[in-house]
């Protein structure tokens, strides 16, 4: 397959009026797609990251940087010379061919023989188990469907990389569970590059051999699933990626009587003991921010235990497995998620244990992790 190179790639939107701030949509972003790997790109509605994926397919120019597959610059290379498939959205199927033509379409502008066309029709209907619908029109098909003849019109090809913008977005929530798992099937299959863009990062965490983050134009972090998770950059990320989110708090690291606490407000003093890293102590007496994740709690159920927080229950949600229980703290609301196993009764006031090893500390100014 491939592998693709971005290097300091920039798209900037000139302003319309004289004098106005120029727009970057996407910012100097550099990072390397290995072959055969599967790349997200994750972020929120207006990062950049559709602008990212169609510069690589050719569809937006690019205003600063290079783009590379397999070492050959791309910049000025045709999108239709690029040996690239793209998965829009919207399927963008042919609503008057059938299924069966929909997906040969592309192989019939290349003048493939009739032979060759019927061969690889088959050999994707029956690798995307839509063999049964060849002879319907896509108005006959349900929308998971739909993308399976949209994914297999792009496959048939087999181009160096494919790229998927959002292609789920459209589907229910059963239908985009069950298409993340066929899309990771067909990557195994196929053994191809493909990138990956979603907003959604319950898509990035399942699919992704690696996920880039970006926010505002800008990389924020590239790596593992499970490493975005446990040991992000800056407090974007963290509160990004989780589901849940992350709880945030504000506070000040204390030193008394031989203990290191954080003091957040008088219903919350996390001890820490008696010694923290060194990082750690040039923030003492410094406004700072913490982050935890909601299974990062305990809730006090044994009055031995001294609890770093008491405070209110709000409301609960029971999800068969798994309760998430909802605190106030101020202007705030922490969310703790631990196992199903006793009631909860809202308005009564709880205990919390913060597991203290699991914290995480963000400079209040930048966002950025203390390490």
């Amino acid at each position: 397959m491939a592998e693709v190179r971005l290097e300091h790639i920039s798209k900037i939107y000139q302003a319309e009026k004289k004098d106005a701030i120029i727009k970057k949509a996407v910012n100097d972003i550099s990072f390397d797609i290995k072959d055969k790997e599967f790349m997200v790109i994750v972020g929120p509605s207006g990062c950049g990251k559709s602008t990212l994926l169609r510069m690589i397919a050719g569809l937006e120019e690019i205003s600063e940087g290079s783009l590379l597959i397999d070492g050959e610059r791309m910049n000025d290379i045709d999108p239709k010379d690029r040996d690239i498939a793209m998965v829009f959205q919207n399927y963008a199927l042919y609503p008057h061919m059938t299924v069966y033509d929909n997906i040969a379409f592309g192989l019939k502008l290349k003048r493939f023989s009739k032979k060759d066309i019927h061969e690889r029709v088959m050999q994707t209907a029956e690798l995307l188990e839509i063999k049964d619908e060849l002879q319907r029109k896509p108005k006959a098909l349900s929308g998971g469907q739909r993308q399976r003849v949209a994914i297999g019109r792009a496959i048939i090809r087999r181009p160096k990389v494919f790229l998927f913008d959002e292609p789920l977005s459209n589907l229910d929530a059963k239908l985009r569970s069950q298409m993340r798992i066929e899309l990771q099937k067909l990557h195994r299959e196929i053994d191809a590059t493909m990138i990956y863009v979603t907003h959604d990062q319950v898509e990035a965490m399942t699919l992704g051999i690696r996920i880039a983050v970006l926010n505002k134009g800008q990389l924020m972090q590239l790596d593992t699933p499970m490493h975005l998770y446990n040991y992000p950059n800056n407090k974007f990320v963290a509160g990004f990626i989780g589901s849940p989110t992350m709880n945030f708090l504000k506070g000040i690291i204390q030193y008394n009587d031989g203990y290191y606490f954080v003091h957040e407000s008088s219903d919350c003093k996390i001890f820490l003991g008696t010694e923290i890293r060194d990082a750690l102590k040039n923030y003492i007496n410094k406004p700072i921010e913490i982050g935890v994740r909601p299974e990062d709690f305990f809730i006090n159920d044994n009055d031995a235990n001294k609890p770093d927080c008491t405070l209110k229950i709000i409301a609960s949600e029971n999800m068969g497995n798994e309760q998430l229980v909802y605190f106030s703290l101020a202007d705030q609301i922490l969310i703790v998620r631990r196992p199903s196993y006793k009631d909860v009764y809202i308005t009564a006031k709880a205990g919390l244990i913060f597991s203290k090893n699991k914290i995480l500390y963000f400079d209040a100014a930048s966002g950025d992790v203390i390490r």
